[in-house]
């Protein structure tokens, strides 16, 4: 369970998270938590999803909260406190290693949310957020792998068009990688929103869309620096021996590659049975009272 925040830091208590989980009706109905239910939450963010999952389960349940982010681990200590919860730092890929290590033999049910949180996009440090004045990072681990602002001062046009255009779906990637190029040839790009003005001066935004024309770049990148294809691709194959049988994988993804990664992998494991032919998507409602949501397709599969 979560332990206490350390007496020795009385601003601990004041951590607040400015997350909305997404769909959270929706996985509610789909991972059908009991009392003395154990689940994962493989992506514990700003704890939404973990904290209602945990309200369900009750004092003789537990629910695994796993992030590759160690402020969302330290945030939940408090934000959690109290609660049925057994948080994990590390990648959702690992889990097998994680339930062996907790003698848990298998779970009922799953959640992958494979969204940036709130708290990492208000985060200046971080460099999720387009205005960010820090540092351009977007790593969720800020101690593994290499910052998104030594990617892009380091690579070649062709090798970041490339980067661009594959995991962001940029059309106008090699324009922005050119510009990236050019820039860098006077001073290194070392903040989001200097990277984010130079993208819009090279992917205007049309009258019909609605995303900042930098949105698409700072995915790929993103993306790039937390591996999170690979990652993912990885955990579609080794969660389903985890789960019980009759146990539930709900996965949320915000981007047509990770979608389709989570379809054809529901599709093609013959220990999984699809349960959503069609991906689910927000309401109006949810729409208008988060936009971050708009993009959300969440999918299910039952282990057989």
């Amino acid at each position: 369970m979560i332990g206490s925040p350390p007496r020795d830091d009385p601003m601990m208590s004041q951590v607040l998270t400015a997350h909305v989980p997404v769909l959270l009706d929706e996985v509610l109905d789909w991972l059908r938590p009991c009392p003395g239910g154990v689940l994962v939450d493989g992506t514990l963010g700003g704890g939404g999803h973990t904290r209602a999952l945990a309200e369900r389960v009750g004092p003789e349940g537990l629910i695994v909260a796993m992030d590759r982010d160690p402020a969302a681990i330290e945030a939940a200590r408090t934000s959690l406190a109290g609660l049925p919860v057994k948080t994990v730092q590390g990648n959702f890929c690992d889990l097998p290693e994680v339930l062996r290590d907790l003698r848990i033999a298998a779970m009922e049910g799953v959640i992958l949310d494979l969204g940036v949180s709130s708290d990492q996009l208000a985060d200046p440090q971080r460099g999720f957020s387009f205005s960010s004045a820090g540092p351009l990072d977007l790593r969720f681990d800020p101690m593994r792998g290499e910052p998104a602002r030594r990617l892009i001062n380091r690579l070649g046009a062709g090798h970041l068009a490339d980067l661009i255009y594959f995991y962001g779906e940029e059309r106008y990637s090699r324009r922005i990688a050119q510009a990236i190029v050019a820039r860098r040839r006077d001073r290194p790009i070392e903040t989001a929103a200097e990277l984010a003005e130079l993208v819009r001066q090279c992917a205007p935004r049309s009258r019909h869309e609605r995303i900042d024309p930098a949105t698409r770049t700072f995915q790929a990148l993103r993306i790039a620096v937390n591996d999170e294809l690979k990652s993912l691709e990885i955990a579609l194959r080794r969660i389903p021996q985890c789960l019980q049988a009759g146990g539930r994988l709900v996965v949320i993804s915000f981007h047509s590659l990770e979608d389709r990664l989570v379809k054809d992998a529901f599709r093609g494991d013959d220990r999984l049975e699809p349960l959503t032919r069609k991906p689910i998507t927000p309401t109006p409602q949810e729409t208008s009272r988060n936009p971050r949501a708009r993009s959300a397709k969440l999918r299910v599969a039952e282990r057989i």
